[in-house]
């Protein structure tokens, strides 16, 4: 992800949404399985149900639209226990099928924020909820980082809080820890956009963040044992964008 990103919308493509909209209630029953690809994805009705405000204002959403490959729109709905507490949906091909799923985070009003994936099916994978209202997870990004073929995706769990780097793969139709290292965040109280990303200049992905001060930017790489840091230098704005843009 970029070092910012309008909270209401990300688009991987720029497809024109036709088709009818279908709206899917989480607790109804299946649809089945869909061969269409999924080419955007956007969160919709914002909701003010959950006061955490850690984004800089009262919403959230309760709603996920995504657009298909043939131009149809699904919209999912969120039970009222739970909303989108995030920038935007991020598409990725999480599962190494060549077509991308959606990347987002899911806040249960009672226990917090966690790390989920979907696809043009619905949910397909979700990691535990942190365990306490008013707790809230950071995106990274998502890549394949010790190169064995499998796709982790990197968080920061509480970034105000316990600032620690977790990094989840998916295989087998689940979200897997696969590391943690502490002292790392990404996003401030208030900000509208997560600082930061994965970038790949040379040689192995790598994740760039902050230290807990915001005095220094770090890119971490993951090799799938240990997760290790470089101090890229002082933290800016500015410097944080060209070291994720391979400029720093």
């Amino acid at each position: 992800m970029g070092a910012r990103a309008p909270r209401q919308l990300w688009r991987a493509f720029s497809p024109m949404a036709r088709g009818a909209i279908l709206a899917l209630s989480l607790w109804g029953p299946g649809q089945g399985a869909l061969a269409q690809t999924i080419t955007a994805a956007a969160y919709a009705e914002p909701t003010d149900r959950y006061d955490h405000a850690v984004l800089g204002d009262a919403l959230e959403w309760g709603a996920l639209r995504l657009t298909l490959s043939d131009g149809s729109e699904r919209l999912y709905r969120l039970p009222e226990a739970l909303v989108f507490e995030d920038i935007a949906p991020r598409l990725a091909d999480v599962d190494g099928d060549g077509a991308p799923e959606v990347i987002v985070v899911e806040t249960a009003l009672a226990t917090g924020a966690r790390l989920a994936v979907w696809g043009a099916e619905g949910r397909r994978a979700a990691t535990p909820h942190i365990g306490q209202t008013h707790r809230w997870l950071a995106p990274v990004g998502a890549a394949d980082f010790d190169g064995d073929g499998k796709i982790e995706i990197a968080v920061v769990d509480r970034p105000h809080l316990a600032r620690i780097l977790t990094l989840w793969r998916y295989e087998a139709g689940s979200l897997r820890l696969a590391a943690t290292a502490s002292g790392f965040t990404n996003h401030r109280i208030g900000w509208d956009y997560i600082a930061g990303g994965v970038r790949q200049c040379a040689g192995a992905p790598e994740m760039i963040v902050a230290d807990p001060d915001w005095r220094r930017i770090l890119a971490v790489r993951f090799d799938g044992a240990q997760v290790t840091a470089k101090d890229l230098g002082r933290y800016s704005a500015e410097a944080m964008r060209a070291a994720t843009l391979c400029r720093g």
